[in-house]
């Protein structure tokens, strides 16, 4: 649990520093205004003056911060049959899965204020939310029925029979859908293709999960663990 904390600390210090070493010790490196969003076709559309970016770069990291600070109180606050004692090693894990996220986004954007630079920026960002979910799918078997991660729909929090089931389905999902969307982002297709798989990845659970609560109601087996 530890080493996954001190991996989401060290990821956090990393997206608040480097920004701003950047900025203070090479500002001649970045456009000035500097892009600071983007449609969907990968075009800036909005831009920051270069000497009013800090703050707008601070507010990812005081984000992965808090997160981190939630992650750590969390545990406390689980109710007695939820605990997250019995998957605590993956739920830091995958903390830090999200910090890693987070400064994967915070990366992209940085890179797309150097002058030197030149990304797709759409492409490297759906490239890697995609793998985001690859990684989390590999996991997310492993996680056991809680109020703060998985698939927490009314269906999985009644019947640990559903949770189980359901994340071993969107596990498998998720691996597979997230590699094959990254293959998809990174090739430059349709964001619109993309879109439409992440659509079908996050409905998927949900729908599974309530379809398999009413099959095993019916047959009296919600007390199951399949």
């Amino acid at each position: 649990m530890k080493r996954w904390l001190i991996v989401s600390i060290l990821l956090t210090i990393l997206s608040l520093a480097g920004p701003l070493v950047l900025y203070f010790g090479r500002p001649d490196l970045l456009k000035d205004p500097i892009p600071t969003h983007f449609n969907a076709a990968g075009e800036a559309d909005q831009w920051t003056p270069r000497d009013r970016i800090v703050p707008q770069w601070i507010i990812m990291p005081a984000f992965m911060a808090g997160l981190i600070g939630l992650f750590v109180l969390l545990p406390w606050l689980s109710p007695k049959g939820f605990e997250i004692d019995r998957f605590r090693e993956t739920f830091f894990f995958l903390l830090a899965v999200v910090t890693l996220l987070f400064a994967y986004i915070q990366l992209m954007f940085v890179l797309g204020g150097v002058e030197t630079i030149h990304l797709d920026t759409t492409r490297w960002l759906l490239g890697g939310i995609s793998l985001f979910f690859a990684v989390l799918g590999n996991r997310l078997g492993k996680v056991q029925r809680n109020f703060w991660m998985g698939v927490r729909t009314p269906w999985t929090l009644a019947s640990e029979a559903v949770w189980i089931q359901t994340h071993r389905l969107t596990a498998w999902l998720w691996t597979a859908g997230g590699t094959m969307l990254a293959v998809i982002a990174f090739a430059g297709l349709s964001i619109w293709v993309w879109l439409a798989g992440i659509l079908l990845m996050a409905l998927s659970p949900v729908l599974y999960s309530l379809w398999l609560y009413k099959k095993l109601e019916k047959e009296g087996r919600l007390s199951s663990t399949l």
